[in-house]
């Protein structure tokens, strides 16, 4: 089984986080989609960031969004996203994962196109399953 993990950051501006860390560490945005790129989105967050793709430090790859959850404790939660090439591995790690845990999204394919589900453990760790 080949995985990649990869940090997700909700944040307050993911564009402008993006924007300094490339600065800072020395990368660049390699993808940017917005939730207005997908069927049905309320205008009000048509622009919002769904998922941003920042390649810093010579390769390593971070995650972030727009979060519309509240901050824990004046802090952003960061998800974990796994992601895999095999979709039989990608499910069977949900429903590892999702053992004791609750499922926010469902593993299902989405409209961008890559299979995607949500969960989160026992342990409260939030988990991002991507099968590309």
């Amino acid at each position: 089984m080949t995985a990649q993990l990869n940090a997700y950051i909700h944040s307050e501006d993911a564009r402008g986080q993006a924007a300094f860390y490339a600065e800072a560490l020395g990368g660049e945005i390699l993808s940017i989609m917005t939730y207005g790129q997908t069927p049905g989105t309320p205008e009000e967050i048509k622009d919002k960031v769904m998922h941003l793709v920042l390649s810093v430090a010579g390769g390593n790859i971070l995650f972030l969004s727009d979060a519309f959850e509240p901050s824990r404790g004046g802090q952003r939660f960061i998800s974990l996203a796994l992601s895999y090439k095999d979709e039989a591995f990608a499910r069977q790690s949900f429903e590892n994962l999702v053992r004791e845990g609750t499922v926010k999204y469902p593993f299902e394919l989405q409209p961008w196109g890559a299979y995607y589900g949500e969960v989160v453990d026992k342990f409260g760790v939030n988990w991002q399953i991507v099968k590309q």
